[in-house]
């Protein structure tokens, strides 16, 4: 009987598949989907009746109550409610879903197919669509992104019991894995992103099943195991390219199980090659193909490789640490980062410039622990740290066999971490570690005491603060706020407050509310025949203009697009951002629109970051070219 992270897997592969497969036939569509999703179900029929197994697992709700009897599991499946509560009442306003995960996806919808989209915005095109193809149905379907919270949802439930697996599959006794499986995912990452849209949770849970399965593979001889477990390593760097440094301990951990595959030699190839369509290759092959670059690295302006590894090793470390150890509230981060500012001495500052996003130079501390930067949060982090110290006296530090696969797999991470840590300058680096912190601290859950400490009334105590603190933050979350936070902001009249603190809270909170909604007052303003819509922006959430999903196309505006290429698209009308044309193109409005014969037919100022002012934006209406124009359709 198959278990449903089994299935799970296997339907996530298989949609990861089809978008492919459709768009390679230009068929991504409802129709195309219908029948692959048509396909899929007989494949899974014929399974059934070849096998003789069920469908799906049995829920047996008696073990689940008996289950949820004990404070460790319930604790959790209150951190779980709160998450889902928050996912349902609140819509999706994660920055970077709303400016180019959900687009990304739009675009290819509306042209029944991936294409490289016509843009100076290059992370439409050069990510990985692992998290993508999962959403494309419901986009597709219901017109909607509001049930996409329902993809972390379920990988933050199915979390407790990929971090048992993998523990006790390394040598740590089930009763410390116990503890530690409802524990672990009180992680300030993981509880964030459980009722989230943000795609790191969904790489955690298939580099935890990778991990996982590989290791049941090779323990138990168990060819469908393997199969398993290169599909969920296969999913782990469709999501994220970072996690394929990931694949060293998963490669160490399936290789006594490799000769398996001789067993079935067509079949493994089979699933061999849906790895391979489910895994970051097409999305590096493309890549390669258009910018010449397979990570894509080489378009963008975020800092991914650059700097000297002696730069990057003590900046990229220390935001880690601070990553993980800030506290879930810190009211003092303007005064943090001012003293960081007044010491750091300049030639260091002048060494990271370019290299780094700009927080990484000044070492941010955030005000609250939010999914865009959260890692293990302190909680967490104390505890295992307290453990590393109770095993350090108990003189268990050394491992009682180098080379097995219980120090072989956990070496493996670590060794990942240091690529990590010398290649990587991105904002943020806790939250994309989630993924690698389970084998990274499989060492500390190794020996009697790990499973022995929570016999000790403290430790229980901790434990539940840990919990407690976790649930806080789901309450506080600004994303999905679990309380009445603008009413109570307003009443209190936060906007025009003396206090500091709470003029930022209501700057934090009222954007989050409002940004899914951010370009209301320019979708009011558009005349019927503004579709499609021209765009010219630059890292700006562009789902707010799409809403509902198929009603409007929007087409990018290139900044080197010449008058006659824009006409050549059927645009009438364009939405330009201010900010981008000064910033990242040098040139005024004035200027612009001069030079591509259009003129503003209303200016607007839009709050869209919580950390910025209003800017401007225009809607702008193009004039009618001379006629003897020559028109061409942009490459």
């Amino acid at each position: 009987m198959p278990s449903f992270i089994t299935i799970w897997i296997w339907i996530c592969a298989y949609l990861n598949c089809a978008g492919w497969a459709l768009s390679w036939l230009h068929q991504l569509n409802a129709g195309g989907y219908a029948v692959a999703l048509a396909l899929g179900l007989a494949g899974a029929l014929v399974w059934h009746q070849k096998n003789k197994q069920p469908l799906g697992p049995e829920l047996r709700w008696p073990k689940l109550r008996r289950r949820f009897r004990h404070a460790f599991p319930l604790a959790f499946l209150a951190l779980a409610t709160l998450a889902f509560l928050g996912g349902a009442l609140h819509p999706a306003n994660n920055y970077d879903t709303l400016a180019y995960r959900t687009p990304r996806v739009l675009h290819w919808l509306a042209a029944e197919q991936w294409h490289w989209v016509h843009t100076d915005f290059p992370r439409l095109n050069t990510r990985t669509a692992g998290f993508e193809w999962l959403t494309a149905p419901q986009f597709l379907f219901l017109k909607t992104d509001r049930f996409v919270f329902l993809l972390n949802v379920i990988a933050f439930l199915l979390l407790p019991g990929r971090v048992f697996g993998v523990l006790t599959r390394l040598g740590v006794r089930p009763r410390a894995a116990w503890h530690w499986m409802w524990l672990f995912p009180t992680g300030y990452g993981y509880v964030l992103e459980a009722g989230s849209v943000v795609n790191d949770m969904f790489g955690a849970l298939m580099a935890f099943a990778a991990i996982e399965y590989a290791l049941r593979a090779s323990r138990e001889k168990n060819l469908s195991c393997l199969w398993t477990a290169g599909l969920a390593a296969a999913l782990m760097t469709a999501v994220k390219a970072f996690n394929i440094v990931l694949l060293l301990p998963w490669a160490l951990a399936a290789l006594p199980a490799l000769k398996l595959l001789a067993r079935r030699p067509a079949a493994s190839m089979a699933v061999i090659l849906l790895a391979a369509s489910a895994s970051m290759i097409p999305t590096s092959i493309l890549d390669a193909k258009y910018c010449g670059d397979w990570t894509g690295a080489n378009i963008e302006a975020t800092p991914i490789g650059g700097g000297h590894e002696l730069i990057r090793l003590p900046v990229t470390s220390v935001n880690l640490v601070l990553g993980n150890l800030a506290p879930p509230v810190f009211p003092f981060a303007q005064s943090w980062e001012v003293l960081v500012q007044r010491v750091l001495p300049g030639k260091f500052k002048q060494a990271m410039a370019g290299n780094f996003e700009g927080s990484m130079t000044k070492f941010q501390v955030p005000e609250l622990q939010v999914e865009e930067s959260a890692g293990l949060g302190c909680g967490l982090s104390l505890l295992l740290l307290a453990l590393l110290a109770r095993k350090i006296r108990a003189g268990e530090i050394w491992p009682a066999r180098l080379f097995a696969l219980e120090t072989l797999v956990p070496l493996g991470a670590w060794a990942g971490l240091g690529v990590f840590v010398l290649r990587v300058g991105i904002a943020g680096p806790a939250r994309y570690l989630l993924p690698f912190y389970l084998l990274l601290a499989v060492p500390f859950f190794a020996g009697p005491a790990a499973g022995q400490i929570f016999r000790f009334r403290r430790w229980r105590m901790a434990a539940f603060a840990v919990f407690a603190v976790a649930g806080g933050l789901l309450i506080l979350s600004p994303p999905r706020p679990l309380w009445p936070a603008n009413t109570l902001l307003r009443s209190l009249g936060a906007e025009h407050s003396p206090h500091r603190l709470l003029v930022r809270a209501w700057a934090v909170y009222s954007v989050y509310d409002s940004r899914v909604d951010g370009f209301a007052p320019v979708l009011a303003a558009l005349p019927p025949d503004a579709n499609p819509l021209g765009y010219l922006a630059f890292d700006e959430p562009e789902t707010a203009l799409c809403h509902p999903f198929g009603a409007r196309r929007i087409l990018h505006l290139c900044f080197a697009d010449s008058p006659a290429q824009t006409r050549a698209r059927d645009l009438k009308y364009a939405l330009v951002c201010e900010r981008t044309l000064s910033e990242h193109h040098n040139q005024s409005l004035t200027d612009w629109l001069t030079a591509n014969r259009a003129e503003v037919v209303q200016a607007f100022q839009l709050r869209l970051r919580a950390a910025q002012p209003p800017y401007g934006w225009v809607l702008v209406k193009f004039q009618p070219l001379p006629p003897n124009t020559a028109l061409s359709t942009p490459q």
